[in-house]
């Protein structure tokens, strides 16, 4: 066995040893944090998994339903407990699962029994019996997820490893204890939980791979993924899509056939259809790297990741497939793309469990707006084109740029150049606009409060119609954005239009 105490040298976990050794317990640290500190990751989750005595598994084998609920015999609940006593500590307590979770010095513990799973085809969910650490490593999803640091006074540190973790770490492999088709069926989200740990775990210096089996067991399994709630699957995809590199989470759901279990319209970009020899863009592949560029560009700017412009960047071209054509002699096109696929954003947020608020209103807002800056490089860039986009744009804008920049993906060189060089003039334009009108967070001078006041008019329709004015005329450049001269001009408009006047006081 090898020793690794330098992993454990906080002092939470010569507490937890003390007090297990106190109660006739074995303790010892698995999973991610045992992972993450040979990978060099900081991780301050920790999972302590308790092997009862002998005296209590005969207890638990031989009433198995009266060591379920009796909470003073569960393992995991009476050292956490303990430890919470000895260091002051709040102790969180689920009974149902036999788990207990405290808090200390900036470390979160969860304490849990060491047990043995089976499953019913139809449930993710296991049927659970006390077991030994080694039946606990066996149920575990990866091997490097299965390694234990020993917390016990004869053998404190040692690496507990039955399944070659280890050397999969340095490999950069993601294996499964078991046959894969077995973990997978028991379990389906482990399919997604092994993309993400390959994406989330590599770096440029030390890739991680699925091994072969295991992908073709996912290809299998695809259909089990229909038994999971769609909020565990966002869960994961959220995960991904804060990768360093999400793109190659999607190319490994999209081979494995998992994407189209749930997000089959973001499936429906791949391939490439050709007519009279000519082909459009794989919208697919141009999707995913757009999505790489706004992580790119984020990191670069020096931004904090922003997981809901990953989801825009993602969706932006949903609606190409419902609007693609051919038209003879100019070939393919995607008109209006950029509409449907805003109006796709909400039902693709309620099929999956997302939030129905600001937040898919912001997804919505950026795949609508996705085109305007572009739109705006091949065209003379006015002040009442900037203004506009401001204007819809909002306190968004900067997201919305940062995401059409990403947007320019051409693979001839110059061609990106040329289209990145206009795009800085329309950056500029819009930093001049801006500095000049204020309209990122713009606000119409006239209130309708104001307008039945000045007319003694009840609520109607003109008065949405006079601020519509207003509004389009400071966009348009008619007028200054100041009160004064969206007064004068709503009071001229009114008279001109409406016959109205000014009421005398």
């Amino acid at each position: 066995m090898t020793k690794v105490t330098e992993y454990l040298d906080a002092p939470v976990f010569r507490l937890v040893s003390g007090t297990a050794r106190e109660l006739g317990l074995n303790a010892y640290v698995i999973g991610g944090y045992v992972r993450d500190c040979f990978l060099g990751r900081p991780n301050n989750d920790i999972d302590i998994v308790v092997q009862a005595d002998e005296r209590f598994l005969d207890f638990a084998r031989n009433d198995k339903e009266g060591a379920r609920n009796d909470r003073e015999e569960r393992p995991g609940i009476r050292l956490a407990e303990a430890v919470a006593a000895k260091c002051h500590a709040k102790v969180s307590v689920f009974r149902s699962f036999g788990t207990a979770m405290l808090r200390y010095h900036g470390m979160e513990l969860e304490f849990v029994g060491a047990r043995k799973e089976s499953y019913n085809r139809d449930s993710r969910k296991p049927i659970v019996e006390d077991g030994t650490l080694e039946e606990d490593q066996l149920r575990r999803d990866f091997t490097i997820n299965a390694m234990a640091f020993s917390l016990n006074e004869e053998d404190y540190g040692e690496l507990v490893d039955p399944f070659g973790g280890i050397k999969d770490l340095a490999a950069g492999i993601i294996r499964t204890p078991l046959e894969p088709s077995q973990t997978y069926s028991d379990d389906p989200l482990r399919m997604l939980r092994a993309i993400r740990f390959a994406v989330q775990l590599s770096t440029p210096e030390h890739q991680f791979e699925i091994v072969p089996e295991s992908l073709q067991a996912m290809k299998d399994m695809a259909p089990r993924l229909q038994i999971l709630s769609r909020e565990r699957i966002v869960e994961e995809l959220d995960k991904m899509l804060m990768a360093p590199k999400p793109s190659r989470a999607f190319e490994i759901m999209e081979e494995t056939g998992l994407l189209k279990e749930f997000l089959p319209e973001l499936s429906r970009l791949k391939g490439v259809e050709t007519v009279d020899g000519k082909g459009h863009k794989e919208n697919f592949t141009h999707t995913l790297q757009v999505l790489d560029n706004v992580v790119l560009f984020e990191k670069e700017a020096g931004r904090e990741p922003n997981l809901w412009l990953h989801w825009a960047a993602l969706f932006h071209d949903i609606g190409k497939p419902a609007t693609k054509r051919f038209v003879p002699g100019q070939g393919w096109t995607f008109h209006g793309h950029e509409v449907v696929g805003a109006r796709m954003v909400p039902g693709i947020f309620k099929s999956m469990k997302m939030p129905l608020n600001e937040k898919m209103k912001y997804v919505q807002k950026l795949v609508n707006l996705h085109l305007r800056p572009i739109a705006l490089v091949d065209d003379e860039v006015t002040d009442s084109a900037v203004r506009r986009l401001l204007f819809d744009a909002g306190e968004d804008i900067d997201d919305l740029m940062l995401l059409c920049n990403a947007d320019i993906t051409s693979k001839n060189p110059a061609k990106v150049t040329r289209l990145r060089n206009n795009f800085e003039r329309v950056k500029a334009k819009m930093s001049e606009v801006e500095a000049k009108d204020e309209l990122r967070n713009w606000k119409n001078p006239i209130s309708g409060d104001y307008v039945m006041q000045l007319f003694g008019i009840e609520p109607c329709n003109t008065i949405g119609q006079l601020k519509e004015m207003v509004k389009e005329a400071v966009l348009d450049g008619d007028i200054p954005y100041t009160f004064e001269a969206a007064d004068e001009f709503m009071r001229r408009k009114a008279l001109e239009i409406y016959g109205l006047e000014p009421v005398k006081k």
